[in-house]
């Protein structure tokens, strides 16, 4: 084992740089255009053959986990499975569409974005939608940002305040503190659901908005939604629903009728697009007909038979460029054409179906009940990010763990509706044998893997984006 193999662990584990296998010195010329300082003559390359190259990128890929080689039960993130027709279909060469193009001369693609807008609208109970937004987090601040507007529009500057409960999304409480409003956090009931008596208490006339997930972060339908609705439109508020738990819901309910003023929808968790690396994504944005004059612009509509962009009235401006991540949203569209109102339903019921049935085969405390989509098993007295470790030997994926905090250590899992029973047996089996492991074996946890327990803060606060920084090691 050489020096740089010794930083990564064992010989059978480590894949050398492409560097390390062997380079040459190739001359690429003096004739350019640009600046001497800015060009080479010659430049270091690997000398690998193409069937070494073809062996390095599939050994790397075997070191990964993805959700094409075992169930990604990641509870609150909704790592589906992305069918592979979404892709064929945002590949088709007619989708390369330049967004500079007149509204004349891409109609078709007017037309896809049109139906999508009136899909999300349906399906989530509202009267209009952008497509904009470039991601959940993004919709988030879209739809906090046109109530604000709202509220500015009827000379109601006085509303200062977002309530979010206590087992909202993270996400949650950094749009409302980025929008300029004051967080009131909403402590959860002993049912795992909304408090009414905290939020009566919590309303005024400072409310701006509550946010509220439903089914909210552990599964739970909030029986009480018609209530909560009229408690912070009597207060003057507007009520905003956080899409990340929709996937429960297709086919069933909609925001829209359980009182819900605006929502963005998560199409990468509800609509099986690409989720991960921080896009591109799409997080579209609807809202009741009072609020659709402060949508973004443009949006796309009907007129005389043909489509046009066009701005909301008192629109908040642009919040991405052009139309939004057109090849997302094209996924988005076919996933929903294809599946259809049955089939959008069925996957529905199997994402609540798989919870439930996970949930009854393992060998944990597993508060509140019955679930949607997902549900919050507790590790007791074992820590739980030492069992998730664990789960890695047992060749799965381990859920969110350490959230929400409101229930101790976490174990936060979705099994989505895309698992068959076997795979949720297996998963139960990993979930099971790890909490049962001792307390040594979970702290040495992973052995089996290429890589070992990593400092995942400092990964996350100092990250490596060359591999040229692996020379500070030394």
């Amino acid at each position: 084992m050489n020096h740089d193999q010794a930083r990564f662990g064992d010989d059978d584990r480590y894949e050398p740089l492409l560097s390390e296998t062997g380079t040459a010195t190739v001359d690429v010329g003096s004739e350019s255009p640009l600046p001497d300082e800015l060009t080479r003559d010659e430049l270091e390359l690997p000398t690998s053959s193409e069937p070494e190259l073809s062996r390095h990128y599939t050994r790397l890929s075997q070191m990964n986990w993805s959700v094409e080689t075992g169930p990604y039960p990641l509870g609150s993130c909704t790592m589906k499975y992305n069918p592979s027709f979404t892709e064929d279909v945002a590949a088709d060469p007619n989708a390369a569409v330049h967004p500079e193009r007149s509204d004349e001369t891409i109609q078709g693609s007017l037309e896809l974005l049109a139906g999508l807008q009136d899909y999300l609208a349906r399906i989530g109970g509202m009267d209009a939608v952008t497509l904009q937004p470039p991601a959940g987090a993004a919709g988030e601040f879209t739809g906090i940002t046109i109530a604000k507007a709202y509220h500015e529009s009827r000379d109601d500057d006085d509303r200062s305040e977002v309530i979010v409960p206590a087992s909202a999304h993270g996400t949650n409480f950094a749009t409302a503190a980025m929008a300029g409003y004051d967080v009131v956090e909403l402590p959860s009931g002993e049912d795992g659901r909304v408090d009414l008596d905290a939020l009566e208490a919590a309303v005024s006339e400072r409310t701006a908005a509550l946010m509220l997930t439903n089914p909210n972060t552990v599964g739970l339908f909030e029986r009480d939604i018609e209530e909560i609705a009229e408690v912070v439109h009597d207060a003057g508020g507007l009520l905003y629903y956080d899409g990340a738990n929709l996937n429960a819901l297709l086919g069933r309910a909609r925001p829209g009728d359980m009182g819900f003023d605006v929502m963005h929808y998560n199409v990468h968790k509800t609509f099986a697009t690409p989720h991960g690396g921080g896009g591109p994504g799409a997080g579209p944005v609807g809202v009741r007909e009072e609020l659709a004059e402060f949508l973004p612009r443009p949006r796309v509509r009907e007129r005389n038979g043909e489509y046009e962009l066009y701005d909301p009235e008192r629109s908040i401006g642009k919040v991405h460029g052009y139309q939004g991540n057109w090849l997302v949203l094209v996924k988005a569209y076919a996933y929903i054409a294809r599946l259809g109102d049955s089939g959008l339903e069925d996957a529905s019921a199997k994402a609540v179906l798989n919870a439930n049935y996970l949930a009854e085969q393992l060998e944990y405390d597993i508060p509140y009940g019955p679930f949607h989509h997902e549900f919050a098993a507790t590790a007791g007295d074992r820590d739980a990010a030492d069992v998730a470790k664990r789960m890695l030997d047992y060749g799965v994926h381990p859920p969110t763990t350490k959230w929400p905090e409101f229930v101790p250590e976490a174990m936060l899992t979705e099994p989505t509706e895309a698992e068959n029973k076997a795979s949720l047996d297996d998963l139960a089996a990993a979930f099971n044998a790890a909490i049962a492991d001792s307390d040594e074996e979970l702290a040495a946890a992973p052995s089996k893997t290429t890589a070992r327990r990593i400092d995942q803060a400092t990964a996350a606060r100092n990250p490596r984006l060359s591999w040229h920084a692996l020379d500070d090691t030394e």
